[in-house]
């Protein structure tokens, strides 16, 4: 059993975001959740207790062990200079013996290394005080019986690629029995240890990891490349990446920190530097927390998207069991599974991701929070779900073959039975907006929540299924708006509102299916235009809510016009109405009798299909991603033969009030 409990009464609170066990009716304080618990089992079981997410990168790594610093200079004149050579090594100075092929550093000290060894090993064991620097200058080592370099003991150990010299570190293929306390990497070391420098190391793990760290990892500088059949580099305290041209590929993790006894340790952090990682498994894997505050970095695994996993495998781009945080650099996903994932809070403060996802973009078990940078998803299956999902600025774009914004939690299906259309109860989930901009490209429901949605600030623009068993916004609890713009179309059988007693005045249209390419405009009854969308599929809804709607005037809805003015997430202020065609007139806050609105206060759907267009069928297991991935949506994967597609042969009839 592995739990981490983390005190984080000093960190500051999003907003009062707090996860499951806390209230839900309020802004909370540093006192509402002031640890974050996760337990995990033999068996992978992880059940999460209250928590509150970091704000900030600072923040983040405030919450866990700092890691350690050491000297970057030091005098050359007292470096002792050993020549590696089958047979014939040699060591000028004191501090380092050779036995055959076989060196060992003894005590602290400056060690340069040139030559080759075809099968040797470096072995370092230094109980006294101090640092012990090995400089690699143009050394090459393979070993068949461990690693090639082992630091068994030492206060600290750092390896210095010396200046345009070109390195390399390789142990070959053996068998390791499981309890077997040896080195399992090429380069491995049980203190801390740092890699620096200005040239170059190659490093081949064909027994297990590349490089591994039973204390912390750091990587400062350097070109480094690492392959290895397990994991990449593993650092079991930490591993933090401050600066470098790291590459790496395994057929395990690629970058990895698995502590799980110390509650502030087992984190992953790129700080800086450029980071790529092609890995079997997953990308970045942190017992604790996965942490991007700058760099580039660049993430594949099990060969990205569209790829078929294993029911026991995981391949995600980023994994944490207790947070991830992004809050700077460019960060850049394509994952056969989640692109990022923690089994407790997600939270985005900066930085530019691209994501490509066989599963979901983002998947949070608890909370996800978006409050700065620019996050798109290019394709997945869900693009954000989380139990709590809240938005405070930042650009969000998303494509999805299923829900674009889910907030749910728990097993859906437990009872082996899926909750057909209106069956699911209101859980406690949420989605709150509050600023920035969300564009969602959607096959299945565009913002989805099984609890709650409220809206205040920023703009969301759904563009939703095509078929009527799903709908652009679909909420099973209160829907308010009293802020922001919200504009969706989709289909119609679903169709849905913020609720009429929103403080913010919403309109709801349907109608005849209009196909992709049409343009839509809202207008008043004088005919200025409040909004207008190109839409890229076909529909035969409309919601609009923005400070330019009035509860009780008239709207109309006209199609065959053109965009204008500014636009926002794909939205425009303005349109040329010259050729449109009015399809629906509609009052401001109130929908029609039947026609899909929602009981005041509520946001659920309501009425029936509209003509022509059933129910979508029973939903089945997560499909497997097909080829080329989760792209663009077009028929929703995982939906029975009874699933259809809204055509323009539906005969809706327009909503007029």
């Amino acid at each position: 059993m592995r739990t981490i409990t983390r005190p984080l009464a000093s960190l500051l609170l999003l907003g009062g975001l707090v996860l499951a066990g806390c209230s839900s009716s309020g802004a909370g304080s540093a006192t509402d959740a002031t640890e974050q618990v996760v337990t995990s089992d033999a068996t992978g079981t992880t059940t999460t207790a209250s928590t509150a997410a970091p704000v900030s990168v600072e923040e983040a790594l405030a919450a866990n062990i700092p890691a350690h610093e050491t000297e970057s200079e030091w005098d050359t004149a007292t470096e002792v200079t050993i020549g590696l050579a089958d047979g014939a090594s040699t060591v000028s100075g004191d501090g380092a013996t050779v036995d055959g092929d076989t060196v060992t550093i003894t005590q602290p000290g400056t060690y340069r290394f040139t030559g080759t060894l075809s099968d040797g090993q470096v072995v370092v064991s230094s109980t006294a005080d101090g640092v012990v620097r090995l400089v690699l200058d143009g050394a090459d080592i393979t070993s068949s019986t461990s690693a090639t370099i082992a630091v068994e003991d030492a206060e600290q150990a750092v390896v210095v690629l010396a200046e345009g010299s070109v390195n390399s570190l390789a142990d070959t293929a053996r068998t390791v029995a499981e309890d077997a306390d040896e080195p399992d990497g090429a380069l491995f070391s049980r203190v801390d240890l740092t890699i620096t420098g200005a040239g170059s190391l190659a490093v081949t793990g064909s027994t297990n990891d590349g490089i591994a760290a039973n204390d912390g990892l750091v990587i400062d500088s350097g070109t480094l490349t690492v392959d290895a059949v397990d994991d990449g580099i593993r650092g079991k305290d930490y591993l933090v990446v401050s600066g470098g041209d790291v590459t790496v590929t395994s057929g395990g993790d690629g970058l990895k920190s698995d502590d799980e006894e110390d509650t502030t340790a087992g984190y992953v952090a790129v700080l800086d530097g450029t980071v790529s990682v092609d890995a079997g498994a997953d990308g970045l894997d942190a017992a604790s927390d996965v942490i991007v505050g700058g760099g580039t970095l660049d993430v594949t695994t099990g060969g990205g998207t569209g790829q078929t996993l294993a029911d026991d495998a995981s391949a995600k781009g980023l994994k944490a069991n207790v947070t991830v945080v992004v809050g700077g650099g460019s960060t850049t996903v394509d994952a056969a599974d989640d692109a990022l994932h923690s089994d407790a809070a997600v939270t985005v403060t900066g930085g530019a991701l691209t994501l490509a996802s066989g599963d979901d973009g983002v998947h949070a078990e608890q909370s996800l929070a978006v409050t700065d940078g620019t996050l798109a998803i290019t394709g997945s299956y869900e693009g954000l779900e989380a139990s709590t999902i809240t938005i405070s600025g930042g650009d969000v774009s998303l494509v999805a073959s299923d829900d674009g914004i889910n907030a749910a939690g728990g097993d859906a299906e437990a009872d082996g039975m899926p909750a057909g259309p209106g069956e699911e109860a209101a859980g406690e989930y949420s989605v709150t907006v509050t600023g920035g901009t969300v564009a969602i490209d959607a096959g299945g429901d565009g913002l989805d929540s099984n609890g709650t949605v409220d809206m205040s600030g920023g703009t969301v623009v759904v563009s939703g299924p095509t078929m009527n068993g799903n709908g652009a916004l679909d909420v099973q609890g209160t829907f308010t708006i009293d802020g922001g713009v919200l504009f969706a179309a989709g289909s119609s059988g679903m169709a849905t509102a913020p609720g009429t007693d929103s403080p913010q005045a919403s309109i709801l249209a349907t109608f005849d299916t209009q196909p992709a390419g049409t343009v839509v405009a809202v207008a008043t009854a004088d005919g200025e235009v409040v909004a207008s969308f190109e839409s890229a599929k076909a529909f035969s809804s409309v919601v609009l809510s923005s400070g330019e709607i009035v509860a009780g005037e008239t709207y109309e809805i006209s199609v065959g016009g053109t965009v204008a003015g500014t636009a926002t997430a794909g939205l425009y202020d303005d349109g040329d109405l010259t050729g449109a065609s009015t399809v629906a007139t509609v009052t401001g806050g109130e929908y029609a009798a039947g026609g899909m609105g929602s009981a005041p206060g509520a946001g659920g759907p309501a009425g029936a299909p509209g003509a022509g267009g059933e129910f979508g069928g029973d939903v089945g297991e997560r499909p497997e991603p097909p080829a080329g991935g989760f792209g663009a949506p077009g028929t929703l994967p995982g939906r029975g033969d009874g699933a259809t597609e809204t055509t323009e042969d539906d005969a809706e009839t327009p909503t007029t009030t």
